[in-house]
């Protein structure tokens, strides 16, 4: 697979890169789906819910507060520094990450697109202030007298699983310029990525040689529009994924495997 791989890179060496959950897995932030793309808990808060229901947004902010702090500690492993690595090698003009950890920019890497937010930063739907998340962290245990709950387990995205009853009593502070509802500055399932970022994408689509998915399993239309775009244009598509991926029918190369495993024995001339 190791050659495989080199071969499709010094064949095409400007890439566009999408990453998802599987690249940040080893860094220990847990991934939504298994090998099969079938769901490993429960499904995550949607969009509509937390814009509309206050207990919604009372049971994320609760499960937040106790998952957050795993995913600001969280540290870059393999994948992210071969990846920035390779664009500093030219071969990656941009990168594409569905994750929200940023673990791509602490791993150095320079040209990356959140496709779904950032969750360090807390984004008032009123006034459309950002703040960072860890005032947001210190706002909430302030607000209800507490210190950070221990989680029982870690979910993905900063969730966790906490006592029940947090969930149906936590106070949430409102936004310090306006009054307004605080959010996770991400797009939750259900959401919509700003059309200016997908044209953005579509764009570098027409620069580069080939598009290389590297931990996903492409399951949310937000990130398979892509390699179905690339395909549409011509364009070779490689993915390095333990498990299917939405796009194995459109694939000119996959190597199923631990992304960061693979990555890290990759050498190239």
């Amino acid at each position: 697979m190791l050659a495989a791989l080199r071969e499709f890179i010094e064949r095409y060496p400007r890439l566009l890169v999408i990453t998802g959950a599987g690249c940040s897995a080893s860094s220990g932030i847990p991934t939504y789906r298994n090998d099969a793309g079938q769901w490993q808990r429960s499904q995550p808060i949607q969009h509509g819910d937390f814009i509309r229901d206050e207990a919604s947004r009372r049971r994320y902010w609760a499960r937040s507060l106790g998952g957050w702090p795993a995913v600001a500690s969280a540290t870059p492993n393999a994948a992210h520094f071969k990846l920035a690595e390779l664009e500093a090698r030219g071969h990656i003009p941009l990168l594409v990450t569905q994750n929200v950890d940023r673990l791509h920019q602490r791993a150095g890497h320079q040209q990356v697109i959140d496709l779904h937010g950032r969750l360090d930063e807390v984004v008032c739907l009123g006034c459309g202030a950002i703040s960072r998340r860890s005032h947001m962290q210190t706002r909430l245990l302030a607000e209800n007298a507490m210190s950070a709950p221990v989680p029982a387990a870690l979910a993905p995205d900063g969730d966790a699983e906490v006592e029940e009853q947090l969930t149906q009593t936590l106070r949430i502070p409102a936004c310090e310029a306006c009054g307004g509802v605080l959010k996770p500055h991400v797009v939750f399932f259900g959401g919509a990525v700003a059309k200016p970022i997908v044209a953005q994408i579509n764009q570098q689509l027409g620069l580069v040689d080939a598009l290389l998915v590297v931990g996903s399993s492409l399951t949310v239309f937000s990130s398979f529009r892509f390699c179905r775009q690339a395909h549409q244009q011509g364009l070779p598509v490689a993915a390095i994924n333990q498990g299917k991926t939405r796009a194995d029918d459109l694939l000119t190369l996959k190597l199923n495997a631990d992304c960061g495993a693979l990555l890290s024995g990759l050498a190239l001339s």
